[in-house]
């Protein structure tokens, strides 16, 4: 059985100020594949970071709103770019900058949209559905959308955009 992931997912007020105290910054391709199997999500994605390209072949079967299955693994690049052939053609691949910021013992993810200059989605990992989050001060959530399906990064990839109506 893959691991599973615990995981909610905020919108957030992309500032300097939050950006600033991050620890690390990623620039990420994500491209999703066509379905072989309704149950499970397929993508690609490229991470590169300070030069060095890494690339991940992923599947996620979702349980809940919160927990999924996940199954990934790095691949060669050769794999990525033949994987690239199943690409979802209603789906654009999501460009994003992901920061991680590390505060009070919790591994935040903020990733930053091209299409958005004020807003931004944060994730956070979590060893169980019920588990309390100590927010960064800087962090001003507009909402939490886990579960909402329309902030998925699916929905992003398929509208390139946030949702009209926050």
């Amino acid at each position: 059985m893959p691991p599973l992931e615990i995981e909610r997912k905020f919108l957030i007020r992309k500032t300097d100020s939050l950006i600033k105290l991050c620890e690390s910054e990623t620039a990420i391709e994500q491209i999703y594949l066509k379905r072989t199997d309704p149950s499970i999500q397929r993508r690609i994605r490229s991470m590169t970071r300070k030069g060095e390209t890494v690339y991940y072949y992923t599947e996620k079967r979702f349980i809940s709103a919160a927990v999924r299955e996940e199954n990934e693994q790095t691949i060669p690049r050769e794999r990525y770019e033949a994987l690239r052939t199943e690409a979802d053609p209603d789906l654009v691949p999501i460009i994003k900058t992901r920061y991680i910021l590390e505060y009070r013992s919790q591994r935040f993810e903020i990733d930053a949209y091209p299409f958005s200059e004020e807003y931004a989605s944060m994730e956070l990992e979590l060893t169980e559905e019920a588990q309390e989050i100590d927010f960064p001060p800087q962090a001003e959530i507009i909402k939490e959308v886990t579960g909402d399906g329309r902030y998925s990064n699916a929905a992003l990839a398929k509208n390139g955009s946030f949702p009209e109506q926050l």
